[in-house]
């Protein structure tokens, strides 16, 4: 059985970015202002993650 712990999005509003992350289990959000700059690296870092997971052995699904 899956359990959410956290749920992040990376919302654009106007020409601003920012990334709101929720808590499911304290029931908390956490709003952080993110540089155009940080976004557009953002599917390098998820690629870099993903392969630096992928030799550690698997713990659940990704």
């Amino acid at each position: 059985m899956e359990t959410v712990l956290y749920a992040a999005e990376l919302v654009q509003e106007g020409g601003t970015y920012k990334l709101v992350v929720q808590d499911v289990v304290r029931d908390t959000v956490q709003v952080t202002p993110v540089p155009k700059s940080a976004v557009d690296k953002l599917p390098a870092f998820l690629s870099v993650l993903s392969s630096k997971l992928s030799s550690a052995p698997a713990r659940g699904r990704w």
